[in-house]
């Protein structure tokens, strides 16, 4: 689309012409607000303050746009068991920035795990077919952004993808820039925030907890240490140095501990209720019921395991009680005789 690249580039030189008009004013072309952006993460990521917090140190950064201008604008490893929020977390800087959830470029690296699946990245090397078309999974759009809005790159599970693929990323990770192996095409990663989550140590720190829960050590009331060695050393396994040292900041994800049950039901009933307006219906949840639902949380699978409660428990008997009462806009579910019942009102 080479005219709207044209209005693109036109429309930056203008703003660059007004902000050298009107003096030493500090400007930043990116229209997006770190503090909106993080009450919205705070608002749906619960138990990870210190990553949250780190977070907006990066976003304010991002905002004063004073990094390296051959690097990207920011390159994130996010670590962590499944389920505690680290896809979540850039989805929702996704909707802060660029109003959709889907407004980035997400490349899920457990389907990477071969060799040649490098390609898939780069292209096809000279003489292979499709060397000349240069196809990738990179979305232009989304990875490139524009003048006053970043583009987002998730590279979701890296630790499933083949040591190789990873390796194609250095280049990228390092000077912002991707040429394909056919040399006829380049994409620039300068303008854009990147993001990896990987599950690496995840389990080793899990039974490093449950051991130490099962041993002598708690009954002498030792702690149990911190899992940082044991996840520093399942990421030397599983990367290169080369590669972990051009990460800016690698975040550790907490496991979602009971403490933290509540707001996860609160989190899901909002998005249940949300989904519910479009039926003009909305819901709310008895204490026996919040209970209930609190009481068969697994640990192991974090909000997931909340939202698969609501799938399979909940969310049937509501459809029952929309497609019977179709007149009651009000609804309480509740817990009886170990089945889940839901009561219409009209208030």
């Amino acid at each position: 689309m080479p005219f709207i690249n044209e209005r693109l580039e036109a429309n930056r030189e203008s703003i660059e012409k007004d902000w050298a008009a009107a003096g030493p004013v500090r400007v930043s072309r990116f229209r997006f607000e770190p503090d909106a952006v993080m009450s919205r993460l705070r608002d749906k990521i619960v138990g990870q303050d210190e990553a949250l917090v780190a977070m907006e140190a990066m976003l304010v950064r991002v905002k004063a746009d004073i990094g390296e201008e051959n690097r990207p604008l920011a390159v994130n490893l996010f670590l962590g068991p499944t389920g505690v929020g680290k896809t979540e977390t850039v989805r929702l800087i996704s909707e802060a920035i660029h109003g959709n959830r889907d407004g980035l470029c997400r490349i899920d690296m457990n389907t990477l795990a071969q060799e040649h699946y490098a390609a898939a990245l780069t292209g096809a090397p000279p003489g292979y077919v499709g060397s000349k078309e240069g196809h990738s999974l990179f979305d232009l759009d989304k990875v490139q952004g524009s003048f006053s809005k970043p583009g987002i790159l998730l590279f979701d599970e890296i630790e499933k993808a083949s040591k190789e693929v990873v390796r194609t990323l250095l280049n990228v990770l390092d000077t912002g820039r991707l040429v394909f192996p056919s040399g006829n095409r380049e994409i620039d990663f300068r303008n854009t925030l990147i993001f990896m989550t990987s599950n690496a140590g995840a389990l080793e720190a899990e039974a490093h907890d449950n051991q130490f829960q099962k041993g002598w050590r708690r009954w002498l009331g030792l702690s149990p240490g911190s899992g940082d060695a044991i996840r520093d050393a399942a990421l030397r396994k599983h990367f290169d140095p080369e590669f972990l040292n051009r990460i800016d900041q690698i975040l550790t994800f907490n496991r979602l501990t009971d403490n933290w049950l509540e707001a996860l039901l609160d989190i899901e009933l909002a998005g249940l209720n949300r989904r519910l307006s479009r039926k003009h219906a909305e819901l709310s949840l008895s204490a026996e019921l919040r209970a209930e639902l609190c009481r068969g949380y697994d640990g192991r699978y974090g909000a997931r395991e909340m939202l698969r409660a609501f799938r399979q428990r909940l969310e049937p008997a509501v459809a029952r009680a929309l497609l019977s009462y179709p007149d009651c806009y009000r609804f309480e579910a509740g817990f009886r005789y170990k089945e889940i019942t839901v009561r219409q009102y009209v208030k």
